[in-house]
Formats: C-alpha cells, structure tokens, sequence
C-alpha cells in the first residue's frame, strides 16, 4: 500500500437524486459519452448510476410483484379461517345430535 504524500484528496460530491435522473435522461437521448462530457462526469459515474438505477426498478418490482401475493395469500388465509370455523360448527352441532 503506497501512501500519497502532497496531495490533498478533495472529498466527494454527492449529486442529487433529481440532477442523476436527469443525467441519465439525457445519457439516454445523446449517449454516454455526450452526456459525461456536456455535465462535466465521468462516463463510469454515468454507468454506475444506470446500473443502480435498473437494479432499484428491478428491486421495487419485485417488491410490487411480492404485495400482490401477500394480499392474495391473505385473503386466502381467511377464506379458510372462516371455512375452518363453520366445520368447527358443523361439528359442535353434529354431538349435540347424538
């Protein structure tokens, strides 16, 4: 591991989610390049986000995919509480018979 001696590292600037979406937007319509060079980026920062950005769509639509089932799961659920329960009656009734 070397170590730096007279350089002083700048620290990072955080971009705002809204300019990202509008890089890649932009990266979109001109290209890659065009765009990294028009904002004053890297091309690599300008495919990482891209990258994060088709991950976390991917991500929320799984997510949405996941709700769905959740819902139809509970239903389910208790369409079968409540068949369980008139069996429990069915029952409860078919002893008191005898």
């Amino acid at each position: 591991m070397t170590k730096q001696t007279g350089k002083k590292s700048t620290p990072r600037r955080q971009q705002a989610p809204e300019f990202r979406a509008e890089a890649l937007a932009l990266a979109e319509k001109v290209g890659v390049a065009k765009a990294a060079k028009e904002l004053g980026l890297h091309e690599s920062q300008l495919y990482s986000w891209r990258t994060k950005a088709r991950v976390a769509q991917d991500r929320s639509e799984v997510e949405q995919e996941q709700a769905v089932e959740i819902a139809r799961l509970k239903r389910q659920l208790a369409e079968q509480a409540e068949e369980l329960a008139i069996v429990k009656k069915a029952t409860y009734f078919a002893k008191s018979l005898k």
